[in-house]
């Protein structure tokens, strides 16, 4: 079970590079306006994803310029946000993605759904990254689809999004 895992998961991840490859360049370069300038980034995340803040705010390679979020966080003009949430329906990310889009603060969303004109988080915000995460990986007995590693698929695309940004803030010539 666990090669069928690995297959599925890397079908997964290659289904992200390959369709969301412009928009995680994106959103690097949206995050790198507050990096390079006077602003802060912050990452809210909602229900499992909040694994990504954990891991860009105390991992191995930090997250450059990165503050915690709260719901009192206050933003300015000069920061940016990245919407980590499973589902563009989730009532909590788009009541933030609102009001952000209302203060005219730029922001980034990550979602399992792809990006239509039914999807108002995708609508509102100035990119946004699928995580192509349609239903379970794998057959269980009873014909179920499980195994939904909605965190797996957010923490690849935070990877890919920090590459980016760290390239655009030369932060990765700094360590050679």
């Amino acid at each position: 079970m666990s090669k069928i895992l690995t297959t599925q998961l890397s079908g997964l991840l290659q289904r992200i590079t390959q369709s969301e490859e412009e928009a995680i360049e994106e959103t690097a370069r949206l995050l790198a306006q507050a990096g390079i300038g006077e602003g802060n980034v912050y990452f809210a995340c909602f229900g499992e994803m909040q694994v990504v803040e954990l891991n860009a705010l105390q991992g191995v390679e930090h997250f450059a310029k990165l503050q915690a979020w709260t719901n009192n966080t206050v933003v300015s003009e000069a920061d940016r946000v990245c919407i980590f949430t499973r589902s563009a329906q989730d009532k909590d990310a788009l009541a933030l993605a609102q009001k952000l889009n209302n203060s005219f603060i730029p922001f980034s969303a990550v979602a399992s759904e792809v990006a239509t004109t039914e999807n108002l988080l995708a609508e509102l915000a100035y990119t946004y990254i699928s995580t192509r995460m349609r239903g379970g990986l794998l057959p269980n007995d009873l014909g179920e689809r499980i195994v939904v590693p909605h965190a797996m698929a957010a923490l690849f695309i935070y990877e890919a999004v920090k590459i980016a940004y760290d390239e655009m803030l030369g932060l990765d010539e700094e360590e050679l």
